[in-house]
């Protein structure tokens, strides 16, 4: 099951724009959106997200708050030749929010190839549904 809506290729994609411009940790201005990927088993949530040309080291920050998955990065405009350039330099910025039972103590992050997965252990939500029986008020 995907938590990121995918579209058509002959939509346009508003969904990134609308991800950066809602994100409560991200600028509406000065950001560019992630592309993102996601996956769920049983026992997993990963989430993919395209960034290359970036030093992980030093410019990705990955962080886990109240049930929400924030990936920030930042690639910076090297001008060693003159010419044109259609790469996005900024700061990029994305964040999803964690299915039911996301443990986040465990979440691990790597880079390979210019991308950057993170993955999330799922255990059984923390909190059961509560069931609430409605009263007649007549």
């Amino acid at each position: 099951m995907s938590l990121i809506r995918r579209q058509s290729a002959l939509v346009p994609d508003f969904t990134e724009l609308w991800n950066a411009m809602m994100s409560p940790a991200a600028p509406v201005f000065g950001t560019h959106p992630l592309r993102l990927e996601d996956s769920m088993d049983e026992k997993q949530y990963t989430v993919r997200a395209e960034i290359p040309g970036i030093d992980p080291a030093k410019d990705v920050q990955v962080s886990v708050h109240q049930g929400q998955l924030t990936i920030k990065a930042e690639r910076t405009e090297k001008h060693e030749e003159k010419g044109r350039s259609e790469f996005s330099y900024g700061s990029f910025v994305r964040t999803v929010t964690l299915p039911a039972g996301a443990q986040e103590d465990g979440v691990q992050a790597s880079y390979a190839k210019g991308i950057l997965t993170v993955s999330v252990p799922l255990g059984e939500p923390q909190e059961p549904v509560r069931n609430i029986q409605v009263e007649s008020a007549e």
